[in-house]
């Protein structure tokens, strides 16, 4: 008697095991359906935004009503020209956003003086500088600060986050990992007399140099989409579990009979 209640409970525990996992691996298949339709609405919400006609750029009233989730890559237009300010290079191995930049290089990014006098951080765009050579970039970049307007058009972006690993930005020789130009404008001075630094940079579209370099560009934007994949996966080790407790439920059962 004692021997048939160990199974029983062995059997109840066993169950209550699989039915855990069953219920875990149908919860992360049915969340990754979800996060697949949310992927699909946000590359749905970004195409339009890239397919937008550019529209005027944000007023500093507005500044504090944008956000990366809401107005990330819309295309924007305004009339500025680049400050006598230090520009800086930021490292890249490459774009998820431009189908014709590849790296090793470094992005240029320059201040540029709105009409009202605020400093709008510009990706002018991409520069073939294997080894963030300095006087490289000085020579890519120094032909564009003319003190004379330039129509800018461009994308909105917002700041980013260091990872872990992420190396330090080399500030003597203007040298940034990361596309922060918050930390650029505050290391360099570029709001300095009070002038306003907007929250977001701009990745520009045009006007494209003569000489093409730095390289701007328009922006396409390639989100992964994998969740499909993961939810077949999920469903399918939940079918695996189902299918391993009857083969063991089976044997129990026969073991029981004999």
């Amino acid at each position: 008697m004692t021997g048939a209640v160990a199974r029983r409970r062995g059997t109840l525990g066993f169950a209550i095991f699989t039915l855990v996992m069953i219920v875990t691996c149908l919860s992360l298949g049915i969340w990754q359906l979800q996060r697949r339709v949310q992927k699909h609405a946000l590359i749905a919400a970004l195409n339009e935004r890239l397919a937008d006609a550019p529209r005027a750029l944000p007023e500093q009233t507005q500044w504090g009503t944008l956000t990366p989730a809401k107005d990330e890559f819309r295309r924007v237009s305004f009339t500025g020209a680049y400050a006598r300010l230090p520009d800086v290079m930021v490292y890249s191995s490459g774009s998820s956003v431009r189908n014709d930049v590849s790296g090793p290089g470094t992005w240029a990014f320059l201040p540029a003086q709105s009409a009202d006098g605020a400093i709008v951080a510009v990706n002018t765009g991409f520069v073939q500088n294997t080894m963030q050579d300095r006087a490289q970039q000085d020579r890519a970049v120094g032909r564009l600060v003319t003190g004379q307007p330039v129509k800018f058009t461009g994308y909105l972006r917002f700041p980013e986050a260091a990872g872990t690993l992420t190396p330090s930005e080399n500030i003597a020789m203007r040298l940034w990992f990361t596309r922060d130009h918050l930390a650029m404008a505050r290391a360099l001075g570029w709001g300095e007399g009070g002038k306003a630094v907007a929250p977001f940079y701009i990745d520009l579209e045009s006007p494209v140099p003569e000489s093409g370099i730095p390289k701007p560009g328009p922006l396409n934007v390639h989100l992964k989409d994998d969740h499909m994949q993961y939810a077949i996966t999920w469903f399918g080790l939940a079918a695996a579990v189902v299918i391993a407790f009857g083969v063991w439920w089976r044997a129990q059962r026969n073991t029981a009979a004999s």
